[in-house]
C-alpha cells in the first residue's frame, strides 16, 4: 500500500507485525478522536487493554514469528467494544529519529498467516513517533489505512493530541537548543466594518463561476521571498459579495506561492468557515494540515500521494483571525484562501472538477447525481445550514458518500443552503443536480452585523517557529520500565 491508501481488511483477530526496530503502541479511540482514558493505551507498561481485544507481544508464532527487531500487536476486531472507532498502531524510537529504522514497514495477518494489509515506510524524516497505520470502522467492517504521520514532538505530543494524559514526573520535552518555543503571537484580526446583509434570496441564475488565476511557480533558483504577498488584484479575484449566499465571513482572497515543505499564515482574518485551494507541481506526497494555538497538527486537511495535485478544502478560521497551515510538499505550489462564497454552486448544468472540493446548494429538494473516475477513496459530507446561526463555526455534517473506485453515485439533497464537501476525491469527477425542487423557504439571512465586503489587507509575517528534529526525550510516563 501506499501513504494515504485504505482497504477492507477481513473482521478477525489480525497480527500487526511493526517492523524497524521500533518501539509499537496501539491507541484505542472513541468518536472523538481521542481514548477514553491511560486504559485505551496499550504498550509495554500496560501491554494489554483492559477488554483483551489489543495486545503488545514480543513475538508471534506462526508467519513471521522469528524477525528481528519486530514488534508484535494482536487485535481482535471481532471483540473490540463499539464506542471504539479506530484502533492507531504507533511506532517510536528512543534513539535517533524514525528515518534511521531501517525496514520500517507495518504488516497485518489474518489468522492462517496471510498478510492482508501492508505498507512501507518510505519518506520518514526527524521525527521520534509516528501513526503509522490504523484500523477504523466502515460499514459494518474494518479498514486498514496506510498513514504515515509523524510528531516532530515525540511521542508525548502524539499521545496529548490524541487525549493522553502525558503528566510529567519532572522531565519536560526540551528540544535541542534549552529551550520551549513559544508558539507565534497571533495577528490582531483586521476591523470589519459592520453593515446590514441582504437578505437570502433564491437566484434566477448561477453567477458565472469563478476563473482559477494562473499557477505562478517560482523559480526553483530562488527561494520564496520573505516579505507577505500582496492581496490579489481585483481583477482576478473572484467575486466575494454574492446575493445568494451570505453564510461565513467575507474578505478578498488571499494567495501565496511557494517551494517544498512550508507553514503559511494569514492573519487578519474574520472567524468562520473559509475555503483554502492548494495546488502542487510534483510526483511526491502532498499534506496539508491546520496547527493549533499550540503550534500543533489539529486537522488534516489533505494526505495525497497524486502527482500535480489540485484540491479545494474547507476549514474555519479561529478566533483569533489567524489562520496557520502545515505544507508537505515536493515542488512549487500556491495556496489561495478565499470565503465561502467563491466556491462553485451547484445547478443542473454537470460541471467537471479533479480532486478535493467545496460546492454550494441554495435551491430546494434535489438530487445529486455524480461520476467519479477515480480509484481511491470517494468521500461526501453534507453540511446543511438550516437554522444553523453561528457563523462562525459549521455545524455537524452528514456523510453522504464513502466508498473506494470508480462509480456513479446519486445523492439526496435536502433544501439549501447546503454545503457539499468532497473530502477525498482523488482523480476527475462530474456533479450536476436533478429532480431540483423549488425551495419552500426562504433562505437564512446573514446574522445582524455581519461583516461586508472590505479589502483584505495581506498583514506582516511573523517569525516562523523553530523547526526542531523531534528529539526531545521522552517523558517518563512511556517508560518501557523493562530494569
Amino acid at each position: 500500500m501506499t501513504k494515504g491508501s485504505n482497504g477492507f481488511v477481513p473482521s478477525v483477530p489480525l497480527r500487526i507485525a511493526v517492523r524497524g526496530g521500533v518501539d509499537a503502541m496501539a491507541l484505542l479511540l472513541g468518536e472523538t478522536g481521542k481514548v477514553r482514558g491511560d486504559g485505551d493505551v496499550v504498550f509495554h507498561g500496560a501491554p494489554v487493554h483492559p477488554s483483551g481485544t489489543v495486545r503488545l507481544t514480543e513475538a508471534a508464532t506462526g508467519a513471521g514469528a522469528a524477525e528481528a527487531g519486530t514488534a508484535w500487536l494482536e487485535v481482535g476486531l471481532t471483540s473490540v467494544e463499539e464506542q471504539i472507532t479506530r484502533v492507531l498502531v504507533v511506532g517510536s524510537t528512543e534513539r535517533g529519529a524514525m528515518r534511521d529504522a531501517a525496514g520500517l514497514s507495518v504488516e497485518a495477518f489474518a489468522p492462517d498467516g496471510t498478510s492482508v494489509a501492508r505498507y512501507d515506510v518510505t519518506d520518514a524524516a526527524g521525527e521520534t513517533a509516528m501513526v503509522l497505520a490504523e484500523l477504523y470502522r466502515r460499514a459494518g467492517g474494518w479498514k486498514f489505512r496506510a498513514v504515515g504521520q509523524g510528531w516532530v514532538t515525540g511521542l508525548a505530543g502524539l499521545a496529548t493530541d490524541h487525549g493522553v494524559d502525558v503528566a510529567d514526573s519532572g522531565s519536560q520535552d526540551v528540544p535541542p537548543g534549552g529551550t520551549v518555543p513559544a508558539p507565534p503571537a497571533p495577528q490582531p484580526p483586521t476591523v470589519m466594518a459592520p453593515a446590514p446583509a441582504p437578505a437570502f434570496a433564491p437566484p434566477p441564475a448561477p453567477p458565472a463561476p469563478a476563473a482559477t488565476p494562473p499557477f505562478a511557480a517560482p523559480s526553483a533558483a530562488a527561494p520564496p521571498a520573505a516579505a507577505p504577498p500582496a492581496a490579489v488584484p481585483p481583477a482576478t479575484a473572484p467575486p466575494v459579495a454574492a446575493d445568494w449566499w451570505t453564510y461565513g465571513p467575507v474578505f478578498e482572497p488571499y494567495t501565496e506561492t511557494g517551494r517544498d515543505n512550508d507553514v503559511i499564515t494569514v492573519g487578519g482574518l474574520p472567524p468562520g468557515p473559509v475555503i483554502v485551494q492548494l495546488d502542487v507541481r510534483g510526483d511526491g506526497y502532498t499534506g496539508l494540515w491546520v496547527l493549533n494555538r499550540r503550534n500543533k497538527e489539529e486537522d488534516n486537511l489533505v494526505n495525497s500521494t497524486e502527482e500535480d495535485f489540485h484540491g479545494t478544502l474547507l476549514t474555519t478560521v479561529p478566533g483569533n483571525g489567524t489562520l496557520r497551515l502545515k505544507l508537505q510538499a515536493e515542488g512549487p505550489w500556491q495556496v489561495r484562501v478565499s470565503p465561502l462564497a467563491a466556491a462553485p454552486r451547484l445547478t443542473e448544468e454537470e460541471a467537471e472538477y479533479r480532486g478535493p472540493e467545496v460546492l454550494l446548494h441554495t435551491g430546494g429538494v434535489a438530487d445529486m447525481a455524480v461520476h467519479y473516475r477515480g480509484d481511491d477513496n470517494l468521500i461526501v459530507h453534507v453540511y446543511e445550514l438550516a437554522g444553523h446561526d453561528d457563523h462562525t463555526a459549521l455545524p455537524q455534517y452528514d456523510n453522504a458518500v464513502n466508498e473506494i473506485g470508480r462509480r456513479r453515485e446519486t445523492v439526496p439533497l435536502p433544501e439549501g443552503p447546503l454545503i457539499v464537501r468532497f473530502e477525498m476525491a482523488d482523480g476527475p469527477w462530474r456533479a450536476r443536480l436533478k429532480r431540483l425542487q423549488p425551495p419552500t423557504r426562504p433562505l437564512s439571512p446573514a446574522p445582524p452585523g455581519a461583516a461586508a465586503p472590505v479589502p483584505f489587507a495581506a498583514p506582516g509575517t511573523p517569525a516562523r517557529p523553530d523547526k526542531q528534529d523531534g528529539s526531545a526525550p521522552r517523558r517518563n510516563w512511556f517508560s518501557r520500565g523493562r530494569g
